[in-house]
């Protein structure tokens, strides 16, 4: 079974119980009216040369990091490590959250919070999913043609905060003060 969540079980049931009983709604049907966003989480994985890891989809022509969308009711952080060991059959201890980046809506996909994890070092990755061709490392130069201009712009902000040992908020790659 997938978790829901990065923490421990336990304390997360405890939290939940003491959330008391589900909130109702003030105006029959508001909830169901709503805008909902979507969600992703990725993993800022690099080599012991300093290369970033990015995995190459069947399903589309630019290079992404390790990671993927959120499922119902599950964490970002949740989503990034089952996402890592989907994509990589590797079991990932994620570090501090780099980036928190807002994208906006883009053809058929609406818009989505986007959570960059410290994923570490790991040298030598290979593709364990029928949904990538391959891995590899590459510099941030080196993968900019390769990828969208505004992951580019994101991990360009997550390496600065690993750097620094912070959190980035971004819109659209763009750190927001």
């Amino acid at each position: 079974m997938t978790a829901l969540h990065s923490g421990d079980p336990a304390a997360f049931a405890a939290d939940v119980l003491d959330e008391g009983p589900p909130e109702l709604e003030y105006e029959q049907g508001v909830a169901s009216r709503r805008p909902t966003k979507t969600c992703a989480g990725g993993a800022l994985i690099r080599d012991s040369t300093g290369r970033v890891l990015f995995v190459v989809p069947t399903y589309k022509s630019v290079l992404d990091i390790p990671g993927g969308m959120t499922e119902d009711n599950e964490s970002p952080k949740a989503a990034t490590v089952r996402e890592i060991r989907e994509e990589l059959g590797a079991d990932v201890e994620l570090g501090p959250l780099l980036v928190v980046d807002w994208t906006p809506r883009n053809g058929v996909w609406r818009d989505c919070h986007q959570f960059v994890f410290d994923g570490g070092v790991i040298d030598n990755a290979v593709a364990h999913d029928d949904e990538l061709e391959a891995v590899v490392y590459l510099t941030l130069d080196e993968a900019k043609p390769k990828i969208y201009p505004s992951l580019h712009r994101r991990l360009t902000l997550a390496v600065k905060a690993l750097e620094a040992g912070t959190t980035c908020y971004a819109e659209f790659g763009r750190e927001v003060q």
